[in-house]
């Protein structure tokens, strides 16, 4: 199994998600590719809320997506450089309702990220649609501080892409 820079991050969410009550069903990281041209990194983590006081309001869980681009192609509408963080809720079929931005640094801190997760989760971030690109309802700033090892997580990702790049 290939190692990817962002690996012992989303590990540190997950742990802060589950220390919060938040148990994590399924946490995953990749490495994508978009229409052949350029490639990305992401990860999807996914909380099971059905064994907790949320389960009636959040009966398929919550996705919580990390995702970082190089920005080769941001002139032609695809994302900027750089990490982001979205949540969407989960529906009965497996699929998602449209991500919307969930108000962390891309980097953030794995408290943070659990954090912004109990107030999506509580209905305080409410959840955008394709019509306002994902935007959340929520007017009330950044949440948290960064993770402690970002910069070496941006270097890693950097490294990550110029490797890419070659290929």
């Amino acid at each position: 199994m290939r190692t990817l820079p962002h690996d012992d991050y989303i590990e540190a969410v997950t742990v802060a998600l589950d220390t919060a009550g938040l148990p994590v069903e399924d946490g995953r990281t990749d490495d994508c590719e978009t229409r052949g041209t350029y490639c990305y990194l992401n990860a999807v983590i996914e909380v099971d809320l059905q064994h907790t006081s949320h389960a009636e309001d959040w009966p398929h869980g919550l996705l919580l997506i990390w995702e970082w681009h190089s920005g080769i192609e941001a002139e032609h509408g695809e994302p900027d450089k750089g990490p982001v963080w979205q949540f969407a809720e989960l529906k009965e079929d497996g699929s998602n309702e449209y991500p919307t931005e969930l108000p962390v640094y891309g980097y953030a801190s794995p408290a943070a990220v659990a954090d912004a997760a109990r107030k999506v989760i509580s209905r305080e971030i409410g959840a955008g649609h394709s019509f306002n690109y994902g935007r959340a309802k929520w007017d009330g700033g950044i949440i948290g501080d960064s993770w402690e090892r970002h910069a070496e997580l941006d270097a890693a990702c950097e490294a990550w892409a110029a490797e890419e790049a070659k290929e």
